[in-house]
């Protein structure tokens, strides 16, 4: 991108604002997961306890700052992301009570848009402190250690289902594609000059 994501602007907003209205619309408290004191002013900050460590560090700190044993995350790059989709996500997690409850679209595993337990904590801690980052595989071995499966869901099957509160005139494709280069940014200035809808730690 060659710029902050998580101060590109959409109607007159940062992106990282319309992702925390988003989520105390839902009735949460959202935190902003990272070494990002300059975010301060949006919502507070949860500095990383493992420098350098990636998305894993943030997802680390935070379970470790939480008191809640279930825990929602979202990048601040799916702003298409609806908040009908998260209150789904979150209700799935608590229903299910897994310590890792992550969607899949299109193949591909979205473990920064999941629910995550307190439980996954130590075994995180353990991944980071051994050098190893990578998110998905750090999830799958702390879930692995506690002998607790993980629930993973491909979004289209549920999709098909119909779940009544999704918003469908919003295509699937589009809730999961990242604000990644200043093409997509075009796009989604585009799209969000034809909308006035704001879907979317």
């Amino acid at each position: 991108m060659g710029r902050d994501k998580a101060l590109l602007e959409i109607d007159g907003r940062p992106l990282v604002q319309h992702l925390l209205d988003t989520l105390r619309c839902l009735g949460r408290a959202p935190r902003i997961c990272g070494s990002r004191p300059d975010l301060a002013r949006f919502a507070d900050v949860v500095p990383d306890n493992f420098a350098r460590s990636g998305p894993l560090g943030g997802i680390e700190a935070a379970l470790a700052a939480s008191n809640e044993d279930l825990n929602l995350f979202v990048p601040v790059d799916l702003p298409r992301l609806p908040s009908e989709f998260l209150r789904w996500l979150m209700a799935r997690a608590e229903r299910s009570q897994a310590v890792a409850t992550i969607p899949r679209y299109a193949g591909r595993h979205h473990p920064l848009c999941a629910v995550y337990s307190r439980r996954l904590l130590s075994g995180l801690q353990s991944s980071l402190a051994a050098g190893k980052f990578k998110v998905m595989v750090a999830i799958r071995e702390s879930a692995a250690a506690l002998s607790e499966p993980i629930d993973e869901f491909d979004v289209e099957s549920v999709a098909a289902s119909g779940p009544s509160d999704w918003p469908f005139e919003l295509r699937l494709r589009d809730w999961f594609r990242n604000v990644n280069t200043p093409e997509d940014y075009a796009s989604l200035q585009a799209c969000s000059g034809a909308k006035s809808r704001h879907p979317i730690s």
